[in-house]
């Protein structure tokens, strides 16, 4: 069975599953060699904290047969708690200046972005409030200046949005943008450029915004058209 497991379940992870199931759910469940975080009725449904593409082959696989649902949080605020080594001395908790916004999903999103039109595919962003427990030690220097995470825990949801069918996605996109680089993306968004590079692939993959020439240099997007009905293609 391939799956997180309970024993080696992170604090945050096993707190948005408590806060997100409902009477009846079914937890740690093996579905087709897997083991489903919450299964309600015929829903599938996975959290995932990060990293996407370490699940890639299991939604993917799942999905040919299944109701899926992916469950992300994007941090809006985060407070951080700092502790001595050995736990000596008194512990500092500050507010970190950083939010997290909605279309940083896109960041995990882009490793499987050809799951957007798959119709048995769903993704739910939670906007949460979370606390990050850290730790010096003075053996890890580099990157971190020797302080390490220790754990993270879920202090309050804020908001919540589903993404189930094309509609819910386009309208992440800035109404009025009728052809578009993804320079003008991330301008009407207030982004930076990579970010809108990652959710106009994402958009492509899925099948919502189409390559329709270029502007200069850069790639020229636009909504995709629908696709005809058999009787719209008959008639």
């Amino acid at each position: 069975m391939s799956g997180i497991g309970l024993l080696n379940e992170k604090p945050l992870h096993a707190s948005l599953k408590q806060w997100y199931a409902r009477p009846g759910d079914r937890f740690e469940v093996p579905v087709d060699g897997f083991v489903i975080d919450i299964v309600r009725d015929a829903l599938l449904i996975e959290i995932q904290t990060r990293n996407f593409s370490s699940i890639k082959s299991k939604l993917t696989r799942l999905c040919d047969a299944h109701q899926v649902r992916l469950i992300y949080p994007i941090v809006q605020e985060k407070w951080i708690v700092r502790t001595a080594s050995g736990g000596r001395g008194r512990a500092i908790r500050r507010k970190s200046p950083k939010r997290g916004r909605l279309e940083d999903l896109f960041w995990e999103l882009v490793s499987i972005p050809q799951l957007l039109s798959n119709p048995n595919f769903s993704l739910e962003v939670l906007m949460i409030r979370q606390e990050e427990v850290r730790r010096y030690d003075g053996k890890r220097k580099w990157r971190s200046r020797g302080w390490v995470i220790e754990g993270r825990q879920l202090l309050g949801v804020t908001d919540r949005r589903l993404f189930g069918e094309s509609a819910d996605w386009l309208r992440l996109l800035p109404e009025g943008l009728e052809s578009f680089t993804t320079s003008d993306l991330a301008t009407r968004i207030a982004t930076g450029r990579e970010l809108a590079q990652k959710m106009a692939y994402c958009l492509r993959e899925g099948r919502m915004i189409e390559l329709i020439g270029r502007r200069g240099r850069a790639n020229l997007y636009r909504v995709a058209t629908p696709c005809l009905t058999e009787s719209e293609t008959l008639g």
